[in-house]
């Protein structure tokens, strides 16, 4: 896989997600979700914790011009969601531009990124 895969675009996306002030994680796909229910048991007793890349969708432009992110996020009380999510696709979009210059994808490219705020996790000892 190339440095710029969808693989690699996940993390980069995610990463600058989560450095947002104000959210608290990233919200993984149902598909990641019934994916994870669906596998074989695990023999440990470790917790399964998903990737924050399973909160990232990183599609292909038809054309091939330009990359779509999809970012679900989970916000922390007492931030405005809306500063926050534009604060996210800002970030997010500049990080994969950003990564995408670095290893040497020569023509423009259009990324494009979509913000959904999933729900809002109240803070720790707050019923």
């Amino acid at each position: 896989m190339t440095a710029t895969g969808t693989p690699t675009l996940l993390g980069v996306a995610a990463e600058a997600a989560l450095a947002v002030p104000g959210v608290a994680g990233l919200q993984p796909r149902l598909a990641h979700c019934l994916a994870a229910a669906a596998a074989p048991t695990r023999t440990d007793t470790a917790p399964h914790r998903m990737p924050p890349e399973a909160g990232i969708r990183a599609d292909r432009a038809p054309d091939g011009s330009g990359w779509h992110i999809e970012v679900r996020c989970v916000l922390a009380e007492g931030h405005r969601a809306l500063d926050t999510a534009q604060n996210v696709h800002d970030r997010v979009r500049t990080a994969v531009t950003s990564h995408l210059a670095t290893h040497g994808v020569a023509e423009p490219v259009t990324v494009t990124v979509a913000v959904t705020v999933t729900r809002i996790a109240a803070r720790p000892g707050t019923a």
